[in-house]
């Protein structure tokens, strides 16, 4: 054979090659996630070199990591509430950490979806969703569920959950050493002590651990002879578990690993920058997972998903923005929005009288939490160390290239004004979009439409009049000096989540915002909505006089009690009363005699009320 006649079959053979692979095969690929728990991208494919992750590394060689890839939840049921349904979870109404509210009529859960086009989906183990599943969603949701039980040759949506890294397994003593403490990175948020140093430790170690869960089960894939016919997915459902990452809405709790491995005969449905060993910096978020996967297989997401396909048939174009959320963490009420364009992260705090550190109880199981706690007391922290503890801004901007610790607020920067309105704008219309239900109480979910969902209710103008309401939460916690007769005034609207925010507003103003809106505030305590009363009692106790403080207190107490009123009431009411620090000591025995049961929606609200009272029955001790 002539040199030339080799080189055209060369060619030819290169040709048809590149050509099988553009082509999509018949049937369905099969998709495979492992999924592990609280952990960000600290791993070797990311460039940790003290992490140890030997299989999900070899996963990312041949296959490729996403670098820009945010959980939209700092916290685990939130995050799979996102990821189930395609939706915001403040759109749902389940962004509460953790709750349950029924799903969006006439819209399913996406692997109910792809069960109608004939997947076999299982789910090994953990659902945690605060969405009420709406009809059979799994054909196996349990610590048995298995491709394996599967029909023959039925295509698979399979997801494998790893527990080895969740929080709780940082604080297990004793504990097997993988990473030496002394070697460990230390953020500068956290102090550097021989605890927060073994708590990170510790942390790695977990990471590990639930590397080669991974591995098992990509082993387990390769030996039954369907590594070829499957789509892999590794990611973790929010960032570390430690403190200010776990439950912090900035990149540090948000940032996740994604590696993504296409065998040869899926090629076709991967990206056009996949390659081995390859890096995607496209903008990807847990809201985009669901039309991601039924993308996959060949099935058009529906249009009131509201994330972006990245990978498949249907794949759209990148999102200019990521989005992020915090609502109330267990015990304690919050209510944060932030957004990332890949470099910048902002953050929009709607309650800046609050700490980051409030005191969430499983959160101050770590040991880190406690020692960074008793340091800040002490005084002997570093600015940076501070923040966790202090009041937060209103606003806050990080530029993730100079500051990856997102600990310089470049908020008030001169040269970042541009910046800081194009982020501050792309937050309020993604807001406005998915018309945020975030900011009713969260008890008014269920009292303004009984049996309705959090998400049609939002949808309901004259129910959810989303631009009233939102335009005093902004006026009421930009912190602007001259909002204060707009405040007052909006004690006065005929709409009780109107008046809430303004009598919030009031409240975030500390003594200043209570003298000018004293006799406003008095008002408000006769109000006809509990929230609204709780808000002003709460203002009277801290800011008032002495005998303000005894009517905070005798507005509060009742409304402590989950079985006259209900849980949601009585959990914005313990707060407040929490709020007062040692001026609830009048009132220890009152304290004292409160039940810890009471009216609940679902048992998924049942440690809130306990934890509070706990709390301040052992206040000052």
């Amino acid at each position: 054979m002539t040199l030339g006649r080799i080189y055209l079959v060369a060619v030819t053979l290169a040709f048809l090659s590149s050509r099988a692979l553009a082509e999509k095969p018949t049937g369905h690929p099969n998709i495979l996630w492992l999924t592990s728990e609280d952990h960000g991208p600290q791993m070797g494919c990311y460039g940790d070199r003290y992490a140890s992750t030997p299989n999900v590394d070899r996963l990312a060689a041949k296959g490729m990591i996403y670098t820009h890839v945010w959980s939209n939840a700092p916290v685990c049921a939130p995050a799979r509430t996102t990821l189930i349904s395609g939706m915001y979870a403040p759109s749902t109404g389940g962004e509460h950490m953790r709750s349950l509210v029924p799903y969006p009529r006439g819209m399913k859960m996406f692997p109910q979806i792809l069960r109608e086009a004939g997947y076999y989906c299982t789910n090994n183990a953990k659902e945690d969703y605060n969405l009420a599943k709406p009809g059979k969603v799994w054909d196996a949701s349990n610590a048995k569920a298995h491709w394996k039980n599967r029909q023959p040759n039925q295509p698979f949506f399979a997801v494998f959950n790893s527990v080895k890294s969740h929080e709780s397994k940082l604080r297990v003593r004793p504990h097997r050493a993988i990473h030496d403490p002394a070697r460990v990175p230390i953020p500068s948020y956290h102090p550097d002590t021989p605890e927060v140093r073994q708590d990170w430790a510790q942390y790695y170690d977990t990471v590990t651990e639930a590397d080669a869960d991974a591995g098992a089960r990509l082993k387990e894939l390769e030996q039954a002879g369907l590594a070829e016919d499957t789509i892999v997915f590794y990611f973790a459902d929010h960032g570390s578990g430690m403190p200010r990452s776990k439950r912090s809405p900035c990149n540090s709790g948000l940032h996740v690993p994604l590696v993504v491995h296409f065998p040869r005969k899926w090629r076709a449905l991967a990206p056009r920058e996949y390659k081995e060993g390859g890096k995607c910096d496209r903008l990807v978020s847990f809201v985009d997972f669901a039309p991601t996967v039924l993308s996959l297989a060949g099935i058009k997401p529906p249009g009131w998903m509201q994330g972006h396909a990245f990978l498949g048939e249907f794949a759209t174009p990148e999102p200019p923005y990521l989005f992020g959320f915090r609502g109330r963490m267990d015990e304690r009420y919050d209510l944060i929005r932030s957004v990332t364009d890949g470099r910048y992260v902002y953050v929009r705090n709607y309650l800046p009288h609050l700490i980051y550190g409030q005191h969430v109880e499983y959160m101050f199981q770590t040991p880190t939490t406690r020692v960074w706690k008793h340091l800040h007391d002490q005084g002997k922290l570093t600015a940076a160390q501070e923040i966790f503890w202090n009041r937060k801004p209103p606003e806050e901007l990080y530029d993730l290239q100079s500051d990856p610790d997102e600990v310089k607020n470049l908020a008030h920067s001169p040269m970042h004004q541009e910046i800081m309105k194009r982020m501050r704008q792309a937050q309020q219309g993604w807001a406005r979009s998915i018309r945020d239900v975030g900011f009713l109480p969260e008890g008014e979910r269920f009292t303004r439409a009984p049996g309705e969902s959090p998400y049609d209710l939002g949808h309901n103008e004259k129910k959810y009049p989303f631009d009233r309401i939102f335009a005093m939460a902004e006026y009421a916690s930009i912190l602007d000096p001259k909002a204060t007769d707009t405040l007052k005034k909006g004690l006065t609207d005929d709409e009780s989540a109107v008046r809430y925010w303004a009598a919030l507003g009031l409240l975030m103003r500390g003594a200043k915002g209570y003298m000018a809106g004293s006799e406003a505030l008095h008002q408000a305590l006769q109000d006809r909505s509990p929230y609204v009363r709780i808000v002003a009692a709460q203002a009277l106790g801290q800011f008032g006089s002495a005998d303000d403080q005894k009517v905070a207190l005798r507005t509060l107490l009742p409304l402590c009690d989950m079985v006259k009123n209900d849980v949601f009431v009585a959990v914005a009411a313990l707060n407040a009363l929490d709020a007062l620090g040692d001026r609830v000591k009048p009132s220890k025995e009152a304290i004292k005699a409160l039940p810890t049961k009471g009216k609940l929606p679902d048992p998924r609200y049942s440690p809130y009320v306990p934890r509070l009272l706990q709390d301040l029955r052992t206040q000052g001790e």
